[in-house]
């Protein structure tokens, strides 16, 4: 029974920590932000896309792989008649869709990151005759008084 203590006392933990919840909130967020970047792909980036080919729609972009006495339109018309297709346009939206989630995601930790961590300006630096810390602006060092260059102001 010590053994399930121990578990329960981890786990415990880490619901608390708040892993969990930053977990779920990180789910909820993405399922709903997922319609947001289909939109975004779908009837923002992907018609410029198809105007610029000719028009090509690319979710009716497939190749058939089977019954080739008939050929079928779209998609859907494909999918209806149980035709065996290789779906490359919408294999092509999917792909967009992860670029900008990813790219999203990758923003909005770098950001996170910022405000966690953020980079303020040096406000001293070390002599490099006796490496004492002396401030940022000095132009000769208190300790062995060698004369230092003045830092351009930004």
């Amino acid at each position: 029974m010590n053994w399930f203590h121990r578990i329960w006392k981890e786990f415990r933990e880490f619901a608390i920590k708040g892993n969990a919840i930053d977990l779920a909130v990180a789910v909820i967020i993405g399922g709903a932000f997922s319609p947001i970047v289909n939109s975004l792909v779908n009837d923002v980036i992907m018609p410029p896309i198809g105007l610029l080919t000719g028009g090509v729609d690319f979710r009716d972009f497939f190749i058939q792989l089977n019954q080739r006495d008939h050929i079928y339109q779209t998609l859907a018309e494909a999918k209806t008649a149980h035709a065996v297709t290789l779906n490359a346009g919408l294999f092509f939206n999917t792909v967009i869709n992860f670029l900008i989630v990813g790219f999203t995601v990758f923003l909005l930790v770098r950001g996170f990151n910022k405000l966690k961590h953020p980079t303020h300006a040096p406000v001293s630096k070390d002599c490099p005759a006796c490496t004492m810390t002396i401030p940022i602006k000095a132009t000769r060092c208190p300790h062995c008084t060698t004369e230092l260059a003045a830092r351009a102001e930004v």
